[in-house]
């Protein structure tokens, strides 16, 4: 088990990240991209690191089940990168782009919010879970760490996947 002063401080820090990122996209105005035209193409890399967070965590799980744990350690570790990577990038967009209205109509619409509202609810829920499992996975804490791992991959993946489906759709119908 971790102590409670370690799940105090992940969840800490998961809060403050959380507020930050609510913050960075509602809660200000965003800065000025004229003459950043990378930024415009942020998006398609964000999703191109939750997709690879999704390859790993798949290929992780796999791993797992067949018991190769230094493979699994390997892939849920790159996983976890991508997922950084991705929240680095995330901050980068959002920092310079702000919000953006989704334009599609029709049917689309609604399954669209649906995906997104379902995707925004469980990323502030993945977050805390995992820091929790990764950091419970590095100190070698295996009973907390497969207690937590059977509710944080699921909510993980689905928060990747999504992210990918998000930025299809938004582009698909609002460009």
């Amino acid at each position: 088990m971790l102590k409670k002063f370690e799940i105090w401080t992940l969840l800490s820090v998961s809060l403050v990240a959380i507020i930050f990122l609510f913050w960075l996209i509602y809660g200000r105005e965003a800065n000025s991209i004229e003459g950043m035209t990378f930024l415009k193409s942020l998006s398609f890399l964000n999703a191109g690191f939750n997709f690879m967070a999704s390859v790993f965590l798949v290929l992780g799980y796999k791993k797992i089940k067949n018991k190769e744990i230094e493979a699994h350690k390997k892939c849920m570790g790159t996983a976890f990168v991508f997922s950084a990577l991705f929240l680095v990038s995330y901050i980068t967009y959002h920092t310079f782009h702000g919000d953006q209205k989704f334009l599609g109509e029709g049917v689309i619409r609604p399954i669209y919010f649906f995906i997104l509202i379902s995707h925004i609810f469980l990323s502030v829920v993945a977050l805390p879970m995992v820091l929790m499992t990764f950091y419970a996975g590095l100190k070698s804490k295996l009973v907390f760490h497969k207690k937590m791992a059977v509710w944080t991959f699921p909510i993980w993946l689905y928060v990747s996947v999504t992210g990918v489906l998000i930025v299809v759709l938004f582009k698909f119908y609002s460009s």
